[in-house]
């Protein structure tokens, strides 16, 4: 059957399912959290919200919304002028702010690497400041550039100049993740990048926080890419109010209200067949297959999305799905939205469930 990322845990469209997390599960808390500016801005109003341990949590709205001053007051380069932000249990104003962002991974747009030093030296630039020696500092630089893809015998010695946009937002990821942060904060992390160097860090970086299992709040203002990376996506209103919080496929069939709504714009069925992927229960037996006709192929696991661009342009009505060199069965049209539907109904039910 088709799949899609769907949180563990029951929703509450306002909430983001406060009621129902276990507290040793939650990892960030906002508790009545305000930031009011010198000018009397207020950025952010009476915020509530808990942050899962191991999940991606996307925070995407308009401009001016307070999305990066929220993730900003995570690690205090943005402090709250009341409420209470607690990261594993323990209130950040009580802690050393110097001490509280070499824990808590932060990576921007621009990325930030330090033009006159290598990328081995810019990764290890949190290691050597907390005081890791030289021998287990190299050996971590040399997992992380491989980890995020980068060669180390290639790109150690390299400069910040001498590489591409994505290849420096990469360094910047591994730089983030050098100690082993509890939580990664990223804001507009690809919005420098260009769509298609985008689209495959994407695929990287899922790949990665899967892997790693690191608790990630990512800021952006693009809703395609919320939904693809976010294990759970807040959609936000002006004054950091969140009008949503919930899995991407119910934020995108079941929108709380008109602002969620009219965010997220035309297309909504599109972007959820995204967020599923051929399987072995979607396919019919080949016996279905007309004899003599000529049919397009795809592999096993491609998206709903590509699937359904083939089955456009299909004259059979038909595409042949294959598992290597073995052809595993026939999707119709039929196939593919029913497979979509399941897609739904699992992840209401999952959600249901808690």
């Amino acid at each position: 059957m088709s799949s899609a990322r769907t949180s563990h845990h029951g929703t509450d469209p306002k909430s983001g399912g406060a009621s129902s997390v276990a507290p040793g599960d939650v990892l960030i808390r906002f508790e009545d959290v305000r930031k009011e500016f010198r000018n009397q801005t207020v950025a952010v109003t009476d915020l509530d919200l808990e942050v899962r341990k191991g999940e991606l949590l996307v925070l995407v709205g308009p401009s001016g919304c307070g999305k990066s001053t929220t993730l900003r007051m995570v690690n205090r380069l943005v402090e709250p002028t009341g409420g209470r932000i607690t990261l594993d249990g323990e209130d950040i104003m009580s802690t050393d702010a110097v001490a509280l962002r070499r824990r808590v991974g932060y990576v921007i747009q621009h990325v930030g690497l330090f033009p006159h030093r290598t990328v081995a030296q810019n990764v290890a630039t949190v290691p050597g400041l907390v005081g890791w020696d030289r021998k287990r500092t190299k050996a971590r630089v040399e997992e992380l550039l491989a980890l995020v893809g980068l060669a180390p015998e290639t790109y150690s010695k390299r400069f910040p100049h001498e590489l591409s946009g994505g290849e420096r937002q990469r360094v910047g990821v591994a730089r983030a993740l050098a100690v082993d942060p509890p939580v990664l904060l990223m804001d507009e992390p690809f919005g420098a990048v260009d769509p298609e160097g985008r689209r495959r860090l994407q695929s990287e970086f899922r790949r990665i926080q899967s892997e790693l299992g690191t608790t990630v709040m990512l800021v952006t203002h693009d809703i395609d890419e919320a939904v693809q990376l976010g294990d759970r996506v807040a959609v936000f209103s002006k004054g950091g109010v969140i009008e949503q919080i919930d899995t991407p496929l119910r934020l995108l069939s079941q929108p709380a209200n008109d602002f969620v709504e009219n965010f997220i714009g035309s297309g909504r069925s599109m972007r959820m067949l995204g967020l599923g992927h051929v399987s072995r229960d979607d396919l019919r037996p080949l016996e279905h297959v007309h004899p003599g006709a000529t049919l397009a192929s795809i592999p096993l696991g491609t998206s709903l999305d590509e699937a359904f661009a083939e089955l456009a342009v299909s004259e059979t009505g038909g595409v042949l799905v294959t598992d290597g060199s073995e052809t595993v069965g026939l999707l119709t049209a039929d196939d593919l939205l029913a497979s979509l539907r399941r897609l739904v109904a699992e992840d209401h039910r999952d959600a249901v469930a808690g």
